[in-house]
């Protein structure tokens, strides 16, 4: 048979592009999304109410804060597994079920365990729905523009949904009572039941292999050792029972990753680190979160304990620095999509929010315009990082394992949120006792709302607990700063040899023929 020599390949067809539909079925994605990131920040307005209530030591108050943020981290790569073998759109409507009746369970806890426990709860049904709403997400946006776009808009939601969750806190504190910051979680879950049914469609891994049950707790035994020895070493000491907490999880941490390379099925396939920048974005993606949630620890307080503002007042002056955030994302994929190599802007990224972190280190005990600037500034630049670095990590990932790549760019981030309030909290709350003074009673030197709560009693004790919270805080923030100029770098080096400069789009609405990285 003769081959025509003038005869050209066909090129593959251009992905097909998303219409109403699936833009319509985002705006129902970003309902879970908002929530889910909400509930992270939900509790700081609300908790002087919860401590005049419950009254839980200093240790129970962080693990309010903190156990949400540890079980959604521990949980999400056995959800987002999951997910793909049984369908997200079925686990996300499942977890939205499962987040609707803890959050009224959450809404009614008479103990400061029992309140606990509740937001455990939480935390497993919110691993259910982030790694499902991004794996979603990746089926809908083939078109590596049209994603980048919805990932963007994903990441700002996130971002907002944090600052929105402190926000809505202070206003339901105000005219309610502490428990109706979870029951907005009520009609919002019944919407997306509905709604989902509709206009998701179901995404699974049509050859999933079995799942891997011993990666479960092999992944939980990882995770939450380490956190709990990183929160407790800062302010308590390098006390045996820490180390070797954080032993532990590292020596099962490296079970996991055995198990993982040799696993006939594993839960997390080691070929996705194979994908070009996959292994770097889900290490940036970490430390971005450090920062953000390590700084939102600090500056709410501020506001409504060193400020003594009131609880709405205070949420309403929080909104102001989530103005910019917007902006934030689909400025950087525009930039991104003209040519600019992603690199740099993520650099550019961690560099602003490094910024950001050493204004804060300079206030004092009457600077609310320095504090509120910092957050905005440390604002646009994660979000900055995480639309850049979430687009590249999901547009190396394959359809059948979007919600595996989904799962672990989502555990890195809460980890490194959860690590973030955990250690720079540790660090506020070190130097925070080492300057409170001695005669002070014990409840004072727990915690600034103790020390408050008994300022009547012992003259000049408000005062010297107000300084004591911000050096505590500028202590924590140059411990920020410092860690994104490295975080800047590592981004510089390592994004650098696996992100090309990417061509500029020629317009908003062509096909794209890009390149895997999403741009």
């Amino acid at each position: 048979m003769t081959t025509n020599p003038t005869s050209t390949t066909t090129p593959p067809p251009p992905p097909a592009r998303a219409g109403r539909r699936e833009w319509t079925a985002l705006g129902v994605l970003m309902l879970p999304l908002l929530l889910v990131s909400m509930d992270v920040s939900v509790l700081y307005f609300a908790i002087p109410s919860i401590s005049a209530d419950l009254e839980p030591s200093g240790t129970q108050q962080l693990w309010i804060f903190d156990i949400y943020a540890f079980v959604l981290a521990g949980l999400l790569m056995t959800m987002g597994s999951l997910g793909d073998r049984i369908g997200h759109r079925r686990l996300l409507l499942i977890g939205a079920a499962a987040f609707g009746t803890a959050s009224l369970a959450a809404a009614y806890a008479n103990s400061a365990e029992m309140l606990i426990a509740a937001r455990a709860v939480l935390g497993i049904g919110g691993a259910t729905l982030m790694p499902s709403t991004m794996a979603l997400l990746r089926t809908m946006f083939a078109d590596p523009g049209q994603r980048a776009k919805a990932i963007g808009m994903w990441s700002g939601v996130m971002t907002a949904g944090i600052a929105l969750g402190s926000v809505m806190s202070g206003v339901l504190v105000e005219f309610f009572w502490w428990g109706s910051v979870f029951l907005v979680n009520l009609p919002a879950m019944a919407l997306l039941l509905v709604l989902g049914r509709l206009l998701l469609p179901e995404s699974k891994d049509p050859a999933p292999g079995r799942f891997d049950l011993l990666s479960i707790p092999l992944s939980m035994a990882a995770v939450l050792p380490v956190i709990y020895g990183l929160k407790e070493i800062p302010s308590e000491g390098w006390n045996v029972r820490y180390v070797v907490s954080i032993t532990v999880g590292l020596l099962f941490a490296a079970l996991f990753v055995h198990r993982q390379r040799t696993a006939a099925a594993p839960m997390i396939s080691p070929a996705l680190f194979r994908g070009r920048g996959f292994a770097p974005s889900v290490a940036l993606n970490l430390l971005c979160m450090f920062a953000v949630m390590g700084s939102a620890y600090f500056t709410t307080q501020y506001l409504q304990s060193v400020l003594g503002k009131g609880a709405l007042e205070a949420a309403l002056w929080a909104l102001l620095p989530s103005v910019p955030i917007g902006a934030a994302g689909p400025v950087a994929t525009q930039l991104v999509q003209r040519g600019v190599n992603r690199a740099y802007v993520v650099t550019a990224g961690f560099a602003i929010a490094a910024a950001g972190f050493a204004l804060l280190a300079l206030a004092g005990t009457d600077s609310m315009w320095l504090v509120l600037t910092s957050c905005a500034v440390l604002a646009v630049g994660g979000v900055t990082v995480m639309s850049q670095i979430m687009d590249l990590a999901m547009g190396t990932a394959p359809v059948e394992r979007a919600g595996a790549a989904s799962s672990l760019m989502e555990t890195g981030a809460e980890f490194g949120g959860a690590l973030g309030m955990a250690v720079l909290g540790s660090i506020g709350t070190a130097i925070y006792r080492h300057e409170i003074p001695a005669s002070a009673p014990d409840v004072a030197r727990e915690t600034l709302g103790g020390a408050l709560a008994v300022a009547d009693q012992v003259p000049g004790l408000a005062t010297a607990a107000r300084e004591a919270f911000t050096n505590g805080m500028q202590g924590a923030a140059i411990a920020g700063a410092v860690l994104l100029a490295g975080a800047a770098a590592l981004a510089a080096v390592t994004l650098r040899r696996v992100v090309p400069r990417e061509p500029a789009c020629k317009t908003p609405d062509e096909p794209s023929h890009l390149s895997p990285s999403g741009v």
